[in-house]
């Protein structure tokens, strides 16, 4: 299950169409083409009023980009490889190379994996699908609305929508669909899992974009919007999404409903199958009530911690002695979770290098040539285009980490010159991060997991995706916009 932490990277391992471990040698020909496009970068003369140091680290973060996309080697490993080059070519100075991996938002999703992993060993995150889908599980708009209560309850300390997706909901979604007669190998897909499917996958893209440790990628914006000047705490992102992300949550069941409708209408036995899977779980243990109250406190202390100068990963860090302690975990369990160390690394290097690139003055640069294409557009318009070029040009990306990584520090700093209030700019940028996970069967760490479940086919996901993304920008960008006046955030 450790594999199911990148967003826009590997399946979980037994997931179905799940990749064989191909990628874990040299991929030759990909490797080429990221060491040709660093090269072609390193020798172009920088244009003027860029420092040839500055283009210098452009070249390699560009590579890394690359290298993200095609995979020569998993992302750790090139994030690693790439730091070195800019160390050994005095690209960065080395004080200046490590500065990422002191960065606590990083370590916060690192403690979160090791949180996320008491979830998954002690059976929590199963317990938690299966009572809210017996509560829930009495119509077919009802067993998604369970299926997404317990997605959101799970979303704050499970750092990937990969992992929720494709190590607890997708496996039950399965399940509960073969039981109703609905299977994606006889042509019974519509009966029930296709809903189920497409509901469970957008549910997670929208529990992704509300709360900064329910994906991976949203602790680096923290870090870019902080490089810009704003600050953004868990507490104030919770906040400024839980109204438009709880009011997303509610419409999706309806859309998808229209979009592939279910032709079972009586589910009496989804409560059923899902009591089955309680009993024999059995009574709650003392490792889950032990996980149930760390996770009770935790949430408690991220979101007023800050009231008595409690930061959140410092929160993170009792959270996961207190899981030690208890023996929850062992020291073991977290050295054997890969994701977390392969994340600290990777994360650390994107950080430190696109934190380079801002103090060397390129990202100033770099806006202000964008701000040249909506010069004299009042901020609103601009903001807003701005918004939906960021948006829809992920169709290009097959990674929400390489696209934060290489366009949200330039459009935020786009946005904040052409009169855009920072933190209204800085969010919606954000959140816009979150949702554009939800356009194809790639644009995101969940999206091959559940598409690989055959529920659902190409046209429909696309088609989805497209009209969901639209309804997506309506309910963030309007209703959120009078959420952020009402709460004074611009």
């Amino acid at each position: 299950m450790s594999q199911a932490f990148h967003e826009g990277q590997a399946l979980p391992i037994g997931a179905p169409n799940h990749p064989e471990r191909k990628t874990s040698g040299v991929q030759v020909r990909p490797l080429l083409l990221v060491i040709a496009v660093g090269l072609a970068l390193w020798w172009i003369p920088p244009p003027n009023d860029v420092s040839v140091q500055a283009w210098h680290l452009l070249s390699i973060f560009v590579a890394t980009i690359v290298a993200i996309i095609v995979k020569p080697l998993p992302m750790g490993a090139t994030a690693l490889i790439a730091l070195g080059i800019t160390g050994a070519t005095g690209t960065l100075p080395v004080n200046q190379v490590f500065v990422g991996f002191s960065n606590p938002s990083i370590w916060l999703i690192v403690l979160a994996c090791f949180i996320a992993r008491g979830f998954i060993k002690t059976g929590l995150a199963s317990r938690i699908a299966y009572m809210f889908l017996y509560v829930f599980g009495r119509s077919p708009v009802g067993l998604a609305y369970g299926f997404m209560a317990s997605d959101l309850m799970m979303a704050p300390v499970i750092p990937s929508s990969t992992a929720r997706a494709g190590g607890v909901l997708m496996p039950i979604i399965r399940s509960l669909s073969h039981t109703l007669g609905s299977s994606a190998d006889d042509g019974t897909a519509g009966r029930m899992g296709s809903f189920l499917a497409l509901t469970a996958f957008h549910s997670t893209v929208i529990t992704s974009t509300m709360f900064i440790t329910a994906m991976a990628p949203n602790p680096i914006i923290v870090g870019l919007a902080q490089n810009a000047g704003v600050e953004i705490t868990w507490t104030l992102w919770a906040k400024a999404a839980i109204v438009p992300g709880l009011l997303s949550l509610f419409a999706i069941p309806w859309l998808t409903s229209w979009l592939c409708p279910p032709t079972i209408k009586d589910v009496s036995g989804a409560a059923a199958h899902a009591k089955e899977h309680l009993v024999a779980m059995g009574r709650v243990g003392r490792q889950e009530w032990m996980m149930a109250i760390c996770f009770v406190l935790l949430l408690v202390l991220w979101i007023f911690g800050k009231s008595f100068g409690l930061h959140p990963t410092i929160a993170a860090i009792l959270g996961v002695g207190m899981l030690l302690l208890t023996n929850v975990l062992t020291w073991r369990d977290m050295i054997g979770e890969e994701v977390a160390w392969d994340t600290l690394v990777w994360f650390s290097v994107l950080v430190t290098m696109a934190g380079g690139l801002n103090e060397l003055g390129f990202i100033s640069w770099f806006s202000e040539q964008i701000v040249l294409l909506v010069h004299g557009y009042p901020w609103t318009l601009a903001l807003g285009l701005l918004g939906l070029v960021y948006f829809y040009s992920h169709y290009l990306f097959a990674s929400i980490t390489a696209h934060v990584t290489s366009m949200y520090a330039p459009f935020l700093m786009v946005c904040i010159s052409v009169g855009a209030p920072p933190l209204l700019a800085a969010l919606c940028l954000a959140f816009l991060s979150g949702l554009m996970g939800g356009l194809t069967h790639y644009s995101s760490g969940q999206a091959p997991v559940v598409y690989g479940y055959r529920f659902v086919g190409l046209k429909k996901w696309w088609m989805a995706g497209g009209v969901l993304s639209v309804v997506y920008l309506g309910i963030w960008l309007g209703v959120g916009s009078l959420w952020w006046t009402w709460l004074g955030l611009w």
